[in-house]
């Protein structure tokens, strides 16, 4: 079998923590499975995987699943809803600010949690930037100025001016082609985006929790990242609005889940010492962000794409790994293995 990309084992990861899900409640109550379009894509990528990494996948999200239900009593006590429903949600919805990948959900109360499922790394949302990206509108509702648009204009015009021409003659421009890319393309773009930032913040509040805020997501959830080389997953409680770790009628969760602390000022927009092609973004509350400019294609296009890393988050945020070969997790492996629908 081709080795799977890292696109085709996160969509594997999802269906194997769905199917998780599904599995470890479906004998103790009613659980109903949204089989979907974006569901059947996950199943398939996840089929499509060797067995090894079947199993490994299943494992991890095993593992979640065991930190998740001490903090979640709702997961396993249904109270008076006896209907759990699981949903994989769309690409659509990471577009729109709700990066949950899967919805569990309780209609009576009003219940729902979302799980954010990464395979092997801790990513958060991608960006673009690009003469017709207006970034301020897009991640704050505010639009960028002028000045931005006139030092960043010229330089992507360049970029579709070597991809037009290069298309014409028949022999599309590749980036490795392109000489001193970082200087004179990936760092004048990357200046222009870290004094517009600034200035963005001079002008208006609450930018840097506007950032962090698109960034993260508009919803409350677990994200839930695997790491195969040590065999375990990691588990973090990103609890801003205090929507997660609620109590159901006769059970409390087993650890308390604080809420997080957004910042509320920045103290450094700059580039990452040696580095033309990342931006350091330091704030208050423990929050620092690495924002990596690049080419999202092997062909030079007019626009670049940011790889976006939460360097540090408050110390107050809940965090936990859980070791793939611990007792419980392989017992819950062992006793689940039921497919959900066509393989």
């Amino acid at each position: 079998m081709a080795k799977k990309g890292s696109t085709e084992l996160g969509k594997a990861f999802e269906y194997a923590c769905i199917l998780s899900l599904y599995n470890r409640y479906r004998l103790e109550q009613n659980v109903h499975m949204n089989v979907t379009d974006s569901f059947r894509t996950a199943q398939k990528n996840f089929y499509h995987a060797d067995s090894r990494m079947q199993q490994d996948l299943l494992h991890a999200a095993y593992a979640a699943i065991n930190v998740i239900e001490r903090l979640e009593p709702r997961l396993p006590y249904p109270d008076d809803d006896a209907q759990l429903t699981l949903h994989l949600q769309s690409d659509a919805a990471g577009m729109s600010g709700d990066v949950r990948d899967i919805l569990c959900i309780r209609r009576i109360g009003h219940w729902e949690i979302g799980i954010s499922c990464k395979h092997n790394h801790y990513a958060v949302k991608h960006s673009r930037l690009s003469d017709q990206i207006d970034f301020g509108n897009e991640w704050f509702g505010i639009g960028c100025s002028r000045r931005y648009f006139s030092e960043v204009v010229p330089l992507f015009t360049r970029l579709r001016e070597i991809r037009d021409s290069s298309r014409a003659q028949g022999n599309p421009a590749l980036w490795k082609e392109m000489p001193d890319k970082a200087e004179r393309c990936y760092r004048p773009v990357l200046q222009s985006f870290i004094d517009e930032l600034k200035r963005l913040d001079e002008q208006h509040e609450n930018i840097p929790e506007l950032l962090v805020r698109y960034l993260i997501g508009k919803r409350d959830f677990y994200k839930v990242i695997t790491n195969d080389a040590k065999r375990y997953t990691r588990i973090e409680a990103i609890n801003i609005e205090g929507t997660l770790n609620k109590s159901s009628a006769q059970h409390a969760a087993m650890v308390h889940v604080p809420a997080l602390r957004l910042p509320t000022r920045f103290y450094s927009v700059d580039f990452k010492i040696g580095s033309n092609n990342t931006v350091l973004v330091a704030c208050d509350c423990g929050w620092e962000i690495s924002m990596r400019l690049h080419n999202a294609s092997s062909k030079v296009e007019p626009s670049l794409k940011f790889d976006v890393q939460l360097e540090s988050m408050p110390s107050s945020i809940y965090s936990e790994s859980e070791p793939w070969d611990a007792e419980q997790v392989k017992r819950m492996a062992a006793e689940s293995h039921v497919p959900y629908g066509d393989a």
